[in-house]
């Protein structure tokens, strides 16, 4: 909700949502990578087509005006980029 007038408080306050979506995206992504890798080291059957469904922006059950708690301390596991599709 953009409370002031002013369009460079509008501006900052849309910049600032903006970056709190990017961030719940790439903390979705991710997620989403490591349940992917997980399922193909299970050997379960990971497609193109699996991986065409699912997506990081997820809108249901999001609240995008709601409060965040961040733990920076909390960092995700790094992407492991060597599994193929």
């Amino acid at each position: 909700m953009v409370k002031s007038g002013d369009p460079v408080e509008q501006e900052t306050q849309l910049k600032y949502a903006s970056l709190v979506a990017n961030t719940v995206m790439l903390s979705n992504v991710a997620d989403l990578t490591e349940a992917i890798c997980a399922m193909a080291t299970d050997r379960h059957p990971v497609t193109a087509d699996l991986v065409a469904c699912i997506s990081p922006y997820l809108r249901e059950h999001i609240r995008p005006f709601g409060r965040f708690s961040l733990d920076m301390a909390d960092l995700p596991k790094p992407l492991p980029f060597e599994v193929a599709l």
